[in-house]
């Protein structure tokens, strides 16, 4: 005999806020609700999660069939539980960010989405449920983490120029960094390696293209190294 609970217990669903990176802004992909409640609102994307399904599967699931969206860098943010949070019933949700390349995804809105799109992150659109206050705390948390952990390199190219990387801790810290100081720091940390290839079809004179090395981060991260910018 199966044993059931006598307590009401609220329904669990996982919200993802995606942030991408073109040359001038942060942005994050939303997708346009097709059902009520919010019926045509934007709204990261997310949905209810499965009895036979763990947090992130549903995640990643609701990413690809409302967006598109596969194979992404994806970390549980926060859980959000306040009591009127939703107007159907008491629903709690865990929160990711996922970091992805502009490039590497062609966008569709599929399921309950009618439509989806990258919006700049101080230019959004009013945002269905709480969700302004989960897009809030996942830029807080990316902005904290990129100081420390190479997640930065989750949203350029394989081959990137000190230019491009330098330009991506500026969009995402809101904050211009001193040239001269941040090669030299970026530099000494010995993670990008010097790849023969420079950047192509520039009016400027064509910067040397590097890469990160993810195997030995990932070796010297297990001896307690942290990035540090």
């Amino acid at each position: 005999m199966a044993h059931t609970y006598e307590y009401a217990r609220p329904a669990l669903t996982v919200d993802c806020v995606v942030f991408g990176l073109d040359e001038n802004d942060l942005k994050v992909l939303l997708i346009q609700r097709r059902l009520q409640p919010f019926q045509h609102a934007w709204a990261p994307p997310g949905g209810f999660v499965r009895v036979d399904e763990t947090l992130d599967i549903a995640a990643r699931r609701e990413l690809q069939e409302e967006a598109g969206v596969t194979d992404v860098y994806l970390e549980q943010l926060y859980t959000f539980g306040e009591l009127d949070r939703d107007p159907r019933e008491r629903i709690v949700t865990v929160a990711y960010y996922a970091l992805a390349k502009l490039s590497d995804h062609r966008i569709r809105a599929a399921t309950d989405a009618m439509g989806v799109g990258w919006f700049a992150l101080d230019d959004l659109p009013k945002l269905a449920f709480d969700h302004a206050s989960i897009v809030a705390l996942a830029q807080e948390r990316l902005r904290g983490k990129v100081r420390y952990a190479p997640v930065g390199f989750e949203l350029l190219p394989p081959r990137f120029s000190l230019t491009q990387l330098q330009r991506l801790y500026e969009i995402i810290l809101g904050t211009e960094l001193d040239k001269r100081n941040f090669r030299k720091k970026i530099l000494s940390l010995d993670l990008l390696v010097e790849t023969d290839e420079v950047e192509q079809g520039v009016r400027h004179r064509a910067a040397r293209l590097y890469r990160f090395d993810r195997r030995k981060y990932d070796r010297l991260a297990k001896q307690g190294f942290e990035l540090s910018i």
